[in-house]
């Protein structure tokens, strides 16, 4: 069997509108682009429009779907809420919120600064906080049933992970708010979920995380069982059926897709533990120049 195949049927979120942060890159694209194939409406977000509108350009001409882009920096809590009142606008409800947008890098802990901390806490936890408390209560105050959202955490957020911790407390903090607003909210028609990636590759994050030839020096695919990488339709295969009414008995779960890597070994990132000191700056100098391209 191919398992790079799609899996839901064509129809499967037929009349949806779901809501992709951080939808116009890596993960979150080709996600953006299956719903589309299954006949939902797309709004993604991020703090670059131009980059957004390309993407809806290419993906209404690759689907036939609609994609509304909406600028929005989801550490702020009012350009959340004008975010949701534009979907609302454009496509007359929300059905699913999809907290994907997220920030990290790895680094020896003693090297961060506190804002440097701060910056993963807030696109992550702050944002993943803002964007569900501004849909709950607005779905609430509605009284809209049958709502779902869906949080991307890591393997990590339980295991914990050296040279990379803002992040790993950041997706631990998700998880908790998962696990807890699945019950807390399920009496208000809501279902929430996660799913815990293990390495799927994607240009930009990869190349800010691992820059240079440490991508080949730290080949993540070794530490999987089953001796591979994961493929972007693998995720959206996963993420379509948990956003889709095919799972509406599924409610409070994080479902892991790394080919069983966290049973291998915890802490996706422990193996830097081989990282020079003379390696480090130089992949903190890759780093910068790499932020100020």
């Amino acid at each position: 069997m191919d398992y790079t195949k799609k899996m839901l049927r064509d129809d499967a979120l037929k009349g949806k509108t779901i809501v992709v942060t951080g939808g116009g890159s890596g993960l979150g694209k080709a996600m953006t682009a299956y719903f589309l194939e299954l006949g939902a409406n797309l709004v993604i977000t991020s703090r670059n429009i131009e980059k957004l509108q390309a993407v809806k350009t290419e993906l209404e001409s690759q689907t036939g779907g609609k994609v509304l882009a909406v600028q929005c920096d989801v550490r702020n809590y009012d350009e959340v809420e004008a975010m949701l009142n534009a979907s609302v606008e454009a496509f007359g409800k929300v059905d699913v919120l999809l907290n994907n947008a997220a920030g990290n890098f790895i680094s020896p802990t003693e090297r961060l600064s506190a804002n440097a901390f701060d910056t993963i806490i807030d696109i992550v936890l702050k944002g993943t906080k803002n964007c569900t408390l501004a849909f709950g209560k607005y779905w609430i105050k509605n009284k809209e049933t049958e709502k779902v959202v869906l949080n991307i955490v890591t393997t990590y957020a339980w295991t914990g992970s050296a040279y990379v911790v803002p992040s790993a407390t950041a997706k631990a903090g998700v998880l908790a708010m998962t696990r807890s607003l699945a019950v807390e909210w399920a009496k208000y028609g809501m279902r929430f979920n996660a799913i815990a990636p293990g390495p799927f590759p994607t240009k930009g994050a990869w190349d800010r995380l691992l820059p240079g030839d440490l991508k080949e020096k730290f080949d993540l695919a070794k530490k999987v069982p089953l001796k591979r990488v994961g493929k972007h339709q693998e995720l959206a295969n996963l993420a379509a059926y948990l956003v889709s009414d095919f799972s509406s008995y599924v409610n409070g779960e994080v479902i892991t897709i790394d080919g069983g890597e966290w049973l291998k070994g915890a802490g996706q990132m422990n193996l830097l533990e081989e990282v020079p000191k003379e390696m480090w700056d130089m992949l903190e100098m890759m780093i910068r120049a790499k932020k100020n391209d």
